[in-house]
């Protein structure tokens, strides 16, 4: 008697998707608008966490906070307009902040973390994420300069 190897293709053939497909969808439509809300929220969250996990990220697949941050906005379908006015803040002003041009300090995360129901740290952790990354491609070389020995040889 032969052996014979079920290959993922004998399983999930396009019609078994396409059925698991449209059960998905009938029961998205069933679901109530704040359950579809809290769906798209962990969603970001998970995505959030993600980004801040890997290890393989390039710098040209960087994320500013603002990517994760116009996610939510448009989840509430609000302007980032708006949430600055929210946040008692000029527009300009947590634009600098929410794309890297300002270090974050806690009274930002603290509100960004409350409009977005996340931990504080995570909004800290994609600033430093991003730096690390970026501090992973700068020429060292041109450091070697400050070396304690140059310093101590003079």
């Amino acid at each position: 008697m032969k052996n014979i190897e079920i290959l993922p293709k004998d399983i999930w053939n396009d019609d078994k998707l396409n059925k698991i497909n449209e059960f998905v969808k009938q029961h998205s439509d069933n679901q109530s608008k704040e359950r579809k809300i809290r769906n798209k929220l962990l969603s970001i969250q998970y995505k959030l966490e993600d980004y801040i996990e890997r290890d393989d990220i390039k710098e040209n697949e960087l994320l500013d906070i603002l990517d994760f941050v116009k996610l939510y906005l448009k989840v509430f379908d609000i302007s980032k307009k708006d949430l600055a006015k929210y946040f008692g803040m000029r527009d300009s002003n947590l634009h600098k902040y929410l794309t890297g041009k300002r270090k974050l300090n806690s009274e930002v995360v603290l509100k960004i973390s409350s409009f977005s129901r996340t931990k504080p740290e995570y909004w800290y952790r994609v600033q430093v994420k991003n730096e690390i990354v970026k501090l992973k491609t700068e020429d060292i070389k041109k450091y070697d300069k400050y070396d304690y020995e140059k310093l101590l040889s003079i």
